[in-house]
């Protein structure tokens, strides 16, 4: 299962990294995905990255300010998440994507959801 930390308050405009870890295993050889959610909204993807880190894919809403990325120890994977905007409030999830299916895929192929970590922009 898999545990996401580093959530926070922050202003707007600001930078928080999140961090995500796996009991059990590591990270490498696996694509693995943030996904956020808004209260009243359906859980959404925003980034993922493939086994082999040399497709990484991001949202529209996140793009140009978000990065993922491995540690060298390929055993967390990591969020960085620069220009915060109020509408980046949400409950962030890291998961793995355990179905094969069409690169990014959908929610519904991610797995091993663990508890989020809360992002709160706010001044």
């Amino acid at each position: 299962q898999l545990q996401a930390s580093g959530g926070g308050l922050v202003q707007p405009g600001g930078s928080l990294r999140l961090s995500c870890t796996c009991t059990g295993f590591p990270l490498d050889r696996l694509a693995v995905g943030w996904f956020r959610q808004s209260p009243g909204k359906d859980r959404e993807g925003i980034s993922s990255i493939n086994s082999s880190d040399d497709n990484i894919y991001y949202d529209d809403s996140v793009k140009g300010r978000f990065t993922v990325s491995r540690d060298n120890a390929k055993t967390t994977m990591n969020l960085q998440m620069n220009t915060l905007k109020p509408e980046d409030t949400a409950i962030y999830y890291c998961a793995i994507k355990t179905r094969a299916s069409d690169w990014p895929g959908t929610v519904d192929d991610f797995g091993s959801w663990g508890q989020g970590t809360l992002v709160t922009v706010s001044s």
